[in-house]
């Protein structure tokens, strides 16, 4: 599935990815290939990519929103740094 992880800034992350985790308000979940349409906003703490081309990969962030349709995530994200 296509990810694109976005700060008001600069695209942090963009590429094919195998799962997402991410810290999602009413607690942290996956994200797989052909998961169903969802909107939610993200509290603070660990956004981890798996990508079959660089591996895993970790971000922190303090909020932001994820939406996931037709096999693309978009991650818009505030305060974003890598671990």
């Amino acid at each position: 599935m296509k990810l694109e992880i976005l700060t008001p800034d600069k695209i942090v992350y963009e590429g094919d990815v195998t799962s997402l985790t991410v810290p999602g308000t009413m607690g942290s979940f996956q994200i797989l290939s052909d998961h169903a349409p969802i909107i939610s906003t993200l509290e603070q703490g660990s956004i981890t990519v798996q990508s079959t081309q660089k591996g895993i990969e970790t971000f922190s962030v303090k909020s932001g929103v994820v939406e996931v349709l037709d096999n693309k995530v978009m991650v818009l994200v505030e305060g974003l740094s890598p671990h």
